[in-house]
Parts: structure tokens; C-alpha cells; sequence
């Protein structure tokens, strides 16, 4: 018999026989009383343990278990044990969940969840930037009311998910700039939607910059290989004096330097380009490498120029010697190529704030202010036909910003169009060393 009913059936007994006996002893009436007195006081004690019973099922407790004896206190402990295994597994299932939206709230993608009719369910942050919503506030709205491309609408009633769809999004960016969006949707459930999306959009400008560079590759290397080929046609087939020979060969080198130098730069700044680790840490002898580039631009100007030289001898630089050489005298050589004749060329090396700036100024044609950002670009030029003229190959300023973003350094650029400008390459206190003062260039400030 269950422990509970025997219990039970022994407090009923113990009644009962007291109440005989008190029947025999003092009359019946006296042990009917008892009994009856004895049966409303259990019954008393169960509506209260009944009671306590209600309210445990109302609020269920998860501290001490209620002070009962008998079936009571049984049935106390057992309700307390599964209330408290159940809160354990609430608890555990809540964590999960908030683990796993954590994890979707930290994904790259946008993730959104949608019901049978579209409407949203719920989303991340990145989702909310992609597609202009808000997750609270667009909880339960058809999709279609908040987005309005025609092409995410047509994807999404097409049922076909099999490739991803690229549309233009509403995007986070400057100025509510639009952002390209790579979206897929993944069905589940009752005719649900999980839609993933990623921004593209810095893929689609590095695809766009590759496409151009290839196009402008093709486009320097074709008009070089073009005016080779039809001076060669012309040597070949026609009679020419000697002195127009003479020049058409001379026309046809320049051409073909013209192709090498191309060749050359797009090796340096492949170079540059794939180089992950940083300069080492060795001192570079500033002011002898802008020396030996001084001479080279005496050089290059073919004396066409006045070029001031100003440097302090002391100061030099932790970094790659051949790095700095290459963009320093992209530096320099852009100076001459695009200062007219008599023009002034100043080049400076100093502190600036504890940091270092090498310094290039010219007087020449100078640069109207909408092209300045846009310098660095490989191929960018602000006049092609001048840039070609001057023997500019379109790379020297993006080498020369490749060269100083390894140096953790920055470059400057101020402009007057008509005027001149001044590029200043400044690079941080870190990397600036002071050797023992040394006699500075025999000609630091002597105008060539």
C-alpha cells in the first residue's frame, strides 16, 4: 500500500478509536463531538496546505521548501523539485537563446527573419543598416512596405533562392550613401524565410579598381607599342634620309623607355603592395640618400630649373632606405616634370612637433582643388596629355603613398592651381632619429 495512504489511513484510525473511547468513558455524544471536532480540524489543516498548494502553482518557489508534514510535506517537496528543475532548464534555454542572438548580432552579415506573409519577425543590427529598418519599431511589418527595390521584392515572390541577389541597399555610409547588397534567402518551416545579406560594396569598388587599372595598363602600354609600330613601318618601308631616320629612331627609344618605366613602377608598387610586414627598424642616412636625389634632379631639370636644397644633416629615420629613395624622388621628379622653365624647386628636410617632414615645393602649374583626393590613385591624372608630355607614368604618387603608409607616415598635399603646390611626407616621432650634427650639403641653399 502507498506509504501516503496507509499515512492516512492511520490519522483516521487514531480518530476513530479515540472517539470510542471517549464514547465509552464520558457517553457517545461526547465521542461523536470528538470525532467531528477532530475530522473539521484535519480538514481545516488540509485547506490550508491545499491553499499553500495553489499559490506554489501560482508563483512557484525556487528558495525553502513549505514546512508540511505527512502528504503534504511530500507533495511540498516533490512541486519544489520540479520547480527548481524547471527554472534550472528556463534558465539554461534563456542563456542559450541570448547566446545565440549574441553571436547572430556579432555575424559580419545582416540576418532577418520572416514570417509566411513577409513580415518581419526579427532582425540584427547589420540587417537593420542594410535595409534602412528597425527591429523593434518594424517588428510585424510586411518587408515590402519598409523596402522598396523592385528587384529584392521580385527575388523574394520568385520562391527561386538558388543565387544570391545584388541590388543597391539603403546603407549606413557618409551621407546616407547607398551601399551594394549581396542578399539570399533560405527557407524553413512553414513556408518561413531566413534572408542573409552581406554589403558588398567595397568588393564592387576593389573589382571596379581592378578592372580600371587593367584597362589603364592596356591604355599606357598600348599608345607606346602603337607609335613603335608604325615608326617601324615607316624605317621598313620607306627611303628616309639619314637625319629623319636618326630621328624616328630617337622617337621610338622614347617610346620604349616610356614602356619600361611603366614596367618599372608597376614592379615597385607590386612590390610595395605585397609586402605585409612593415619596414625594419634600420637608420636610414636621410640627408646622404636626398643628396644623391639631389643630384638626380639636377639631372632630370637639365639646369631648366633653380632648386634649393635645405636639410638638417643630423635628423635621419628608422625605415627601408630603397622605399624612402623610390618615393622621395617620385616626389622630386613630379616637381621638375610639372614646373615650367626658370620655375623654383624648393626641397626640405626637417622636425616639425617632434616629427619629421620631407618637404617638396614648386612654383608650378599647380592643381585645381577637386583633384587633390583623387592624386594617389594609380593611372590618375589631372591632364593625361600633359602627363604623357612630361614622361609621367600615373604610379610615382601611389607608390609614394604605398612607401608611406609602411612608415606609418602621411602625406600632405596643398595646391594653388596657377601657382604651385607643396607635397610634405611626414612621418611619426617614433621613427625620427638625431645622429651627431655633421657639416650640412656643400650647397644646401645654393640655387642650380
Amino acid at each position: 500500500m502507498n506509504a501516503i495512504w496507509a499515512r492516512s489511513l492511520i490519522i483516521l484510525a487514531v480518530i476513530l478509536f479515540g472517539g470510542a473511547t471517549l464514547a465509552m468513558i464520558a457517553g457517545a455524544t461526547i465521542g461523536l463531538g470528538f470525532i467531528a471536532l477532530a475530522l473539521l480540524a484535519l480538514a481545516l489543516l488540509n485547506a490550508a496546505r491545499l491553499s499553500t498548494l495553489w499559490r506554489l502553482l501560482d508563483a512557484p518557489s525556487y528558495g525553502e521548501v513549505p514546512s508540511a508534514t505527512g502528504a503534504w510535506g511530500e507533495a511540498f517537496y516533490r512541486l519544489h523539485r520540479l520547480a527548481k528543475r524547471w527554472h534550472l532548464q528556463v534558465t539554461e534555454s534563456v542563456a542559450q537563446h541570448e547566446r545565440f542572438l549574441a553571436a547572430i548580432q556579432a555575424s559580419p552579415n545582416g540576418v532577418m527573419m520572416l514570417d509566411a506573409n513577409n513580415r518581419i519577425e526579427w532582425c540584427n543590427a547589420n540587417a537593420e543598416a542594410h535595409f534602412g529598418i528597425h527591429a523593434n519599431r518594424d517588428a510585424g511589418q510586411p518587408i515590402n512596405y519598409l523596402v522598396r527595390s523592385p528587384a529584392f521584392l521580385t527575388y523574394l515572390s520568385s520562391q527561386n533562392y538558388d543565387t544570391p541577389l545584388t541590388f543597391a541597399g539603403k546603407g549606413s555610409g557618409a551621407a546616407g550613401a547607398h551601399r551594394t547588397l549581396s542578399v539570399q534567402a533560405f527557407p524553413y518551416g512553414d513556408d518561413h524565410k531566413l534572408v542573409l545579406s552581406h554589403d558588398i560594396t567595397d568588393l564592387e569598388k576593389t573589382d571596379a579598381m581592378r578592372r580600371d587599372f587593367v584597362a589603364n595598363v592596356s591604355h599606357e602600354l598600348k599608345t607606346p607599342l602603337t607609335v613603335l609600330s608604325g615608326f617601324l613601318e615607316t624605317v621598313r618601308e620607306l627611303k628616309l634620309a639619314p637625319a629623319e631616320r636618326e630621328r624616328y629612331l630617337d622617337i621610338m627609344a622614347q617610346q620604349s623607355q616610356r614602356m619600361q618605366h611603366i614596367v618599372d613602377d608597376l614592379l615597385v608598387l607590386a612590390k610595395i603592395e605585397g609586402q605585409s610586414k612593415p619596414p625594419a627598424d634600420v637608420a636610414v642616412d636621410v640627408p646622404a640618400l636626398i643628396a644623391t636625389l639631389r643630384d638626380d634632379a639636377f639631372a632630370l631639370s637639365a639646369g631648366k630649373h633653380r632648386i634649393e636644397v635645405d636639410i638638417d644633416p643630423s635628423l635621419t629615420l628608422l625605415g627601408n632606405a630603397q622605399e624612402l629613395s623610390s618615393a622621395f624622388g617620385n616626389l622630386i621628379s613630379n616637381a621638375i616634370r610639372y614646373t615650367p622653365q626658370g620655375g623654383l624647386i624648393r626641397i626640405g628636410w626637417h622636425t616639425v612637433e617632434q616629427k619629421a617632414a620631407f618637404v617638396v615645393t614648386d612654383s608650378g602649374i599647380g592643381i585645381p582643388a577637386e583633384h587633390v583626393p583623387r592624386l594617389t590613385e594609380r593611372f590618375y591624372r589631372v591632364d593625361s596629355s600633359r602627363s604623357r608630355d612630361t614622361g609621367g607614368t600615373g604610379l610615382g604618387l601611389a607608390i609614394v603613398k604605398h612607401v608611406l603608409q609602411r612608415h606609418n607616415a602621411r602625406l600632405q598635399i596643398e595646391s594653388t592651381e596657377g601657382r604651385g603646390s607643396t607635397f610634405s611626407a611626414v612621418f611619426p616621432s617614433a621613427r625620427v632619429r638625431q645622429a651627431t650634427p655633421r657639416p650640412a650639403l656643400a650647397d644646401a641653399t645654393t640655387t642650380h
